[in-house]
């Protein structure tokens, strides 16, 4: 259960930044980066940051579920357990989002891409980490 609490906690709020960041990128918006930006860009990513929890929870749950799937799964370890969870969201959020728009190609593909590799990993390791409770040696 826990592992679906950490999903559901981490994975909206780092794939909405990411998701704003890919957008913003995308249409060109940090050609000219400076502070008054990057405060813009902040007060946009809270102001948005309710819509990311909305619209993100259940892809998160349902990566979780993966996770959690691949993790009663002994021959694989946590490092390739993390991999393919990472190049699951990645290529979910990539083929959802990347090829929308009039702005199509690679660069797309791979911000967008990024936007459901990196909370993927960063909530697999978190939940390898504290989810992941070390079972105790029973002696028969």
């Amino acid at each position: 259960m826990k592992r679906y609490l950490i999903f559901a906690a981490v994975a909206p709020f780092v794939g909405g930044f990411l998701m704003l960041f890919a957008s913003t990128a995308a249409s060109g918006y940090w050609a000219e980066t400076n502070l008054r930006e990057v405060g813009k860009f902040v007060v946009a990513f809270f102001k948005t940051l309710q819509y990311s929890y909305l619209f993100g929870i259940v892809p998160a749950l349902m990566v979780a579920a993966i996770d959690d799937i691949l993790c009663h799964v002994r021959r694989i370890g946590p490092a390739l357990r993390m991999l393919i969870v990472g190049a699951i969201g990645f290529f979910a959020s990539g083929s959802l989002y990347g090829s929308r728009g009039p702005d199509t190609g690679v660069l797309q593909f791979v911000l967008y891409g990024s936007v459901g590799l990196a909370p993927a990993l960063l909530s697999s390791w978190l939940a390898r980490r504290y989810a992941d409770a070390p079972q105790p040696v029973r002696s028969t």
